[in-house]
């Protein structure tokens, strides 16, 4: 699953949100092997040398949970939750992906990653992300009492289109899913089975060729939805 923007609108309906996402948790936990979070799980999210940003404490208790009984957790740094460093992996015990991976389960081949950034074009937001990137800006940044950061950050968070509902949920046709045109590039160069990628907010389910079929998982902000693997074959689901 990915894009659940913890944190917008506002409290209120963030924490109904997380509620939600721990007890879907809570109802795989006796069936999943392997759980993959494909970033922007947070609206926004820096990590602090001493500090741990105030809440989502629901969520965080039923990861460990869930690590401490074996369960394999990745997580894929999204645009969103760049700023992710340690935390995650010495408290929660999650294995974290800054870039996008190719992996195999049963002979299928999977490639993996949140989908930002990806392909050609978008060039505006590249730019930005390096500059977010940026490990002197990031350093900096950590200087600004938490209480103040935070509250730049999420004056800015739910003022986006996304916390005021205006985002772009429409299909733009094939040749127009920037994640899509991706996908058929590198199925050119690399034997891959499924794209599975986050960040788009839309399920998809679309073929690339040869029975190669690229995924989007849309989001737990307007869809509640997520893609299974069971060994053989690839489900799009709906949780509410």
């Amino acid at each position: 699953m990915s894009d659940s923007h913890l944190g917008i609108p506002n409290y209120h309906k963030s924490l109904e949100r997380e509620k939600i996402l721990v007890k879907w948790l809570d109802d795989i936990k006796s069936s999943a092997q392997e759980i993959y979070l494909l970033g922007d799980i947070f609206d926004f999210w820096f990590e602090y040398k001493h500090v741990v940003p105030r809440g989502y404490v629901r969520l965080f208790g039923k990861l460990a949970e869930l690590s401490d009984s074996g369960i394999s957790i990745n997580y894929f740094i999204g645009n969103h939750d760049m700023w992710i460093k340690n935390y995650f992996e010495e408290q929660l015990a999650l294995i974290i992906y800054k870039e996008p991976i190719l992996c195999k389960y049963n002979e299928k081949i999977f490639f993996i990653g949140h989908g930002d950034g990806l392909g050609n074009g978008d060039l505006g937001y590249k730019f930005i992300k390096k500059i977010f990137s940026n490990k002197i800006l990031q350093w900096l940044f950590s200087w600004i009492h938490p209480s103040i950061a935070f509250r730049i950050a999420l004056f800015f968070s739910r003022r986006s289109r996304l916390a005021r509902g205006d985002s772009d949920m429409e299909f733009k046709g094939c040749d127009n899913e920037r994640l899509f045109r991706f996908a058929k590039e590198i199925a050119e160069k690399v034997t891959v089975n499924y794209f599975v990628f986050g960040h788009r907010h839309l399920p998809l389910e679309m073929p690339v060729k040869n029975q190669i079929i690229y995924y989007n998982i849309g989001d737990w902000f307007n869809h509640f939805t997520y893609l299974v693997f069971d060994g053989e074959n690839m489900e799009l689901k709906k949780y509410i």
